[in-house]
């Protein structure tokens, strides 16, 4: 069989040129005889497959698909394996569906809880980002269908989105905002990654060389297509040329025409078209046969909803659960009196707004799931009278809180944290007679609780897909156990938010001021009290902690701890290891996330949880010289939240040789402190100024340490050359060596 680039050579240049943009909205172009045209739709959380000329907004009908919790839900389960069979299961579909390529996992950092599309994002955390993508990926791709890594990069707001410059470091660049994307490059392999709509420092993702060609094909290797996010391309030769293959959607063959006459006048060699080409004939070559899914669409949409329930039940997080009268308001007792209130109890949020909308196959209310489940369930809207009476008269009122979907989207950013006024009113009315109330949020990102410390009972919902109301009265009667734990910090106000002064910009810019110190790392760093901090989650069991150990290895070293069941339930724990490295060269947060274990135990029942920490997940980017791991010794912290830390110990790691060569522009202070270099030339100074030993030379004060050596020679007018000083050095230099 020909290989794809001996069947590119065979084509005419116009031939060439048609491979590389759309035949449609959906579909790439066809070649008889050379390609096929296949289909890649919108996903992440769901298959949404429009027919006719389609759109890209989520405003035109779909066929049914299932709807599984969007990312913001299904990242707060930390289970790897879960997003592994959501992938799968969304790949069943794709397949019925005859769809080649699923356009997600967005894994793009959560910078600011304002951004309007943070529901279709992980985390604000660059390792769990990239465990989740990664699972995302190789599920979908293990069922025969590619996957569409996005939105390559730096895409963390919705204002001004096609234009904005994303003004952002070169350290936190790669140790945040490209670091998820580079595990999932290196480690899954997508069919295709999808460069976003802004500038990256003043140049556009689509036509981004350093970003499409230097960081992605020969820094980590990828081979895959690069496909533009719809309409994201400016300059189609600009983007050839920096490495972007496919332009969607087809625009009737007007950039194809484009790069033909490039070629022809000499501006654009022929041999770039050929490896975008070839790239496009290797895609539809991996693309299943129609007609291999042998289970009918709606066997394969039963299965799936099922599934999609018990998923959702596990990315539930229980923020709070104090006890009233010494008893703990959820799990819902059985002859309780249930008040239900609130419209999304009845009419819920389980998805957001934008080219992620899915036609769900069917949709579940906590009202009705509810009522099916317990006995004595009552409901009330947002008429404040009726809600207020209801709750008086029952034994626990359940307010269904949250963001209207009016509220957040694709599209447009967000503009306050708070929940309507409304809803914190009908909440207010109902504490005043009602002591015993569980609130459930639903939306897709944080909201502020201001009244949080009022309420006993907590439920964060989050966006939880078609199953949400039944996973939610499983939570609620205890059926199932909570586990989820929050993968964005929840913060008290706005203003103590990383990017508060930097969001959304200013005139085309927004800088990314806050460095490395975003979601948690910037609330821990400078120790901002946090409504809820990320990792915490709770459970109707309880458990217990202890010999904590840490062994290592040249290539990194596993943490183990024993985990105890205390409680009556059984229960999932999701341990959570944490490095810091004390005294580092670079500025970092005390603690940044390394790995996690998820252990499930019966009451009574104990395992040892176990994470390996690989020695390049230390790595910090050093400008100017790239990934490097500090030497020395770090701190290991294991908890149950960034904040809640029940288990710390140290690792000594042997990393990398740090120190710069020494010349006559570095420091006083720089040489001296070179265990090498430092005694050496310390004691050419003494001998040179008549002095027996440094002491005398150290003498010089404060002042002089941030001199730089050579300066200070010149300005002594004599005694030691630079001649002298600079063959000291080479002999510190040679000596390290």
């Amino acid at each position: 069989m020909p290989t794809p680039h001996e069947i590119v050579a065979r084509l005419t240049l116009e031939e060439k040129a048609s491979l590389l943009s759309g035949q449609d909205f959906w579909h790439t172009q066809a070649i008889e005889g050379v390609a096929e045209s296949v289909m890649l739709t919108d996903g992440p959380h769901g298959l949404r497959k429009q027919g006719g000329a389609g759109d890209h907004l989520g405003i035109g009908d779909s066929r049914p698909a299932t709807c599984f919790p969007p990312a913001v839900a299904l990242a707060a389960s930390f289970d790897v394996d879960l997003v592994h069979e959501v992938g799968a299961r969304i790949a069943a579909e794709a397949r019925a569906e005859d769809v080649a390529v699923v356009l997600g996992p967005g894994i793009n950092l959560k910078r600011s809880p304002l951004c309007g599309r943070n529901f279709e994002y992980f985390s604000e955390d660059p390792w769990l980002s990239g465990a989740m993508g990664r699972a995302w990926v190789e599920g979908v791709q293990s069922g025969g269908v590619g996957a569409s890594l996005k939105h390559f990069a730096v895409n963390n707001q919705e204002t001004d989105r096609l234009r904005v410059s994303a003004d952002v470091d070169e350290r936190p660049l790669r140790e945040l905002y490209l670091r998820a994307f580079e595990h999932v490059v290196t480690h899954a392999a997508p069919w295709t990654v999808m460069c976003s709509y802004n500038r990256i420092n003043g140049v556009h993702a689509s036509q981004n060389h350093w970003l499409l060609s230097t960081v992605l094909r020969e820094e980590w290797g990828y081979r895959g297509l690069v496909v533009s996010d719809w309409g994201a391309v400016k300059d189609r030769i600009a983007a050839l040329r920096a490495g972007l293959d496919l332009e969607m959607p087809g625009n009737g063959g007007v950039t194809d025409a484009e790069l033909v006459a490039a070629v022809a006048a000499g501006r654009l060699d022929e041999a770039e078209l050929d490896r975008a080409a070839a790239r496009v004939v290797e895609l539809v070559r991996r693309v299943p046969r129609p007609g291999t899914e042998t289970r009918s669409l709606s066997e394969i949409h039963a299965e799936n909803h099922a599934a999609a329930r018990e998923i959702a039940a596990r990315c539930v997080v229980l923020l709070r659960n104090e006890p009233v009268d010494d008893t703990p308001l959820l799990p819902l007792a059985p002859d309780q009196r249930v008040a239900l209130i609130g419209e999304f109890a009845r009419s819920p949020r389980y998805q957001g707004a934008g080219s992620s909308r899915i036609n769900p196959t069917r949709l579940e209310d906590a009202l009705s799931e509810l009522s099916a489940l317990h006995a004595d369930v009552g409901f009330a809207g947002d008429d404040l009278t009726e809600a207020v009476a209801l709750a008086r008269d029952a034994d626990v009122a359940v307010v269904f809180l949250g963001l209207p979907a009016e509220a957040e989207s694709e599209g447009f950013d967000r503009t306050t944290l708070a929940l309507p006024a409304d809803q914190i009113a009908l909440l207010e009315a109902v504490l005043a007679v009602q002591p015993r109330t569980v609130v459930v949020f639903s939306g897709g990102g944080v909201v502020t609780l201001p009244f949080a410390s009022r309420v006993p009972a907590i439920v964060g919902g989050f966006l939880l897909g078609q199953a949400s109301g039944g996973a939610l009265a499983d939570v609620l009667t205890g059926r199932v156990n909570p586990s989820g734990r929050l993968a964005e910090t929840m913060p008290l106000r706005l203003t103590d938010t990383p990017a508060y002064l930097d969001f959304p910009g200013e005139r085309g810019h927004i800088r990314y001021s806050e460095g490395v110190f975003v979601g948690y790392r910037w609330y821990d760093a400078r120790e901002l009290d946090v409504a809820f901090p990320f990792g915490h989650g709770l459970s109707y069991t309880t458990f217990d902690h202890d010999d904590l150990l840490v062994s290592g290895d040249p290539n990194g070293f596993t943490v183990k701890v024993l985990v105890t069941n205390t409680g009556t339930r059984s229960g999932r724990d999701v341990v959570q290891v944490y490095v810091g490295k004390p005294g580092s060269q670079l500025a970092r947060a005390p603690r940044e996330l390394a790995g996690v274990a998820i252990v499930d135990l019966e009451p009574g029942e104990s395992t040892v949880a176990e994470v390996r920490i690989p020695t390049s997940a230390l790595a910090a980017w050093f400008t100017g010289r790239g990934w490097a791991v500090e030497d020395g010794e770090y701190h290991v912290a294991v908890g149950s939240s960034s904040r809640d830390l029940y288990g710390h110990t140290h690792v000594s790691i042997a990393g990398d040789d740090l120190r710069e060569p020494l010349h006559l522009e570095s420091t006083i202070a720089e040489v001296l402190a070179d265990p090498v270099a430092g005694p050496l030339v310390a004691a050419g100074l003494a001998d040179a100024a008549g002095s027996d030993g440094a002491d005398d030379v150290e003498g010089v004060g404060q002042m002089m340490l941030s001199f730089p050596i050579g300066r200070v020679v010149k300005m002594a007018g004599g005694g030691v050359s630079l001649d002298d000083i600079q063959a000291l050095l080479d002999a510190a230099n040679a000596e390290r060596r």
